[in-house]
């Protein structure tokens, strides 16, 4: 017998000591705390001024702690070190996630994806599977290196993405960006959607100015919320004088969008969206309410839905070059 030979216990040890560790994984995945009701979403962030990459996965931790959701959030990831890097428009891995998902959320701006991660989004938009789209996702595509999916960028005839599948997309700014913020008007008409459920009048509010938007909207678009562009940053200032409020511009609406397979899809958005918006409840209430009217379970809304911040939660204020650096998408997991 050779000497000096390990055991087998032994050289099972060194062979994992000389393994490489598994790298981590590039996406946040939230599994459903209390009873599980079934259902997946898939987040998708990506963009360089709202912070989507701090709202996101915040918005996961309470859909998957309080409402049994099993959420996944993606990123955009600097490829060298992995870190969640928003001014890397061409790389948000984990997109295949949307093969098994129930519902879509989508917060990202010019974005300029491969086709090997842009099929996966544009297989989920022709599956009749419902969508939410929030602030910049009315402008979320700027496919410029290939021609494939080119349909879904912004700046088509078509309008896009934006225009296409949510109502509108990228026009300008409506109001003094940075120095107007938005109140929320509910719609009469619509005043008693699921949607709004909860959410008393005058309480929707963001430090965010309204998009301009062509009205009326496309389609089947029922407005749910218009926005008053206010004087200040406060939710106490006034209107804004002058024509900026006249007409005012939507901030929410619903609408219907039919791909390739004929099936229509329930769409919500709002052109709210930057991560100080959830530390407004009733801003909470209208997602978490969203999402269970995409899915068709408008009937379990409900004033009392729970939606309380998970964790402790410092969003960012909005802005150019102001994400937080060297983050990796295991550092935000609860």
């Amino acid at each position: 017998m050779p000497r000096n030979r390990p055991s087998g216990a032994l050289a099972a040890l060194l062979l994992f000591l000389a393994a490489p560790l598994p790298a981590a994984p590039l996406y946040l995945a939230l599994q459903p705390q209390g009873r599980p009701n079934g259902k997946s979403i898939v987040l998708i962030s990506g963009d360089e001024e709202y912070r989507s990459e701090e709202l996101l996965p915040q918005l996961a931790k309470i859909l998957a702690t309080y409402h049994g959701f099993r959420c996944t959030v993606l990123f955009a990831i600097d490829p060298k070190t992995g870190t969640i890097n928003p001014d890397i428009t061409n790389n948000i891995p984990g997109l295949e996630a949307l093969d098994s998902a129930d519902l879509l959320i989508i917060l990202t701006r010019f974005r300029d994806l491969p086709d090997n991660q842009m099929r996966h989004i544009a297989a989920y938009l022709d599956s009749g599977k419902p969508i939410i789209g929030l602030r910049t996702a009315t402008h979320a595509f700027a496919l410029a290196s290939s021609p494939t999916y080119a349909r879904y960028s912004w700046n088509q005839p078509t309008g896009g993405f934006g225009r296409l599948v949510l109502g509108e997309t990228w026009i300008r700014h409506h109001g003094d960006h940075g120095r107007q913020s938005t109140l929320g008007i509910a719609n009469p008409p619509e005043a008693s959607h699921p949607i709004l459920t909860g959410i008393p009048a005058g309480s929707i509010w963001s430090t965010t100015d309204v998009y301009e938007t062509r009205l009326p909207l496309p389609g089947d678009s029922r407005v749910l919320l218009w926005g008053e562009v206010l004087s200040g940053m406060s939710p106490t200032d006034p209107p804004a004088p002058g024509p900026v409020n006249h007409p005012t511009m939507p901030i929410a609406w619903v609408k219907t969008y039919t791909g390739a397979y004929g099936k229509p899809a329930r769409v919500f958005t709002t052109t709210l969206g930057t991560s100080q918006d959830l530390l407004t409840e009733a801003n909470r209430r209208l997602l978490v309410n969203a999402v269970y009217w995409s899915l068709g379970w408008e009937k379990q809304i409900s004033p009392t839905l729970p939606v309380p911040l998970v964790g402790s939660y410092k969003p960012s204020p909005f802005g150019f070059g102001g994400f937080r650096k060297g983050i990796k998408p295991s550092d935000l997991a609860p």
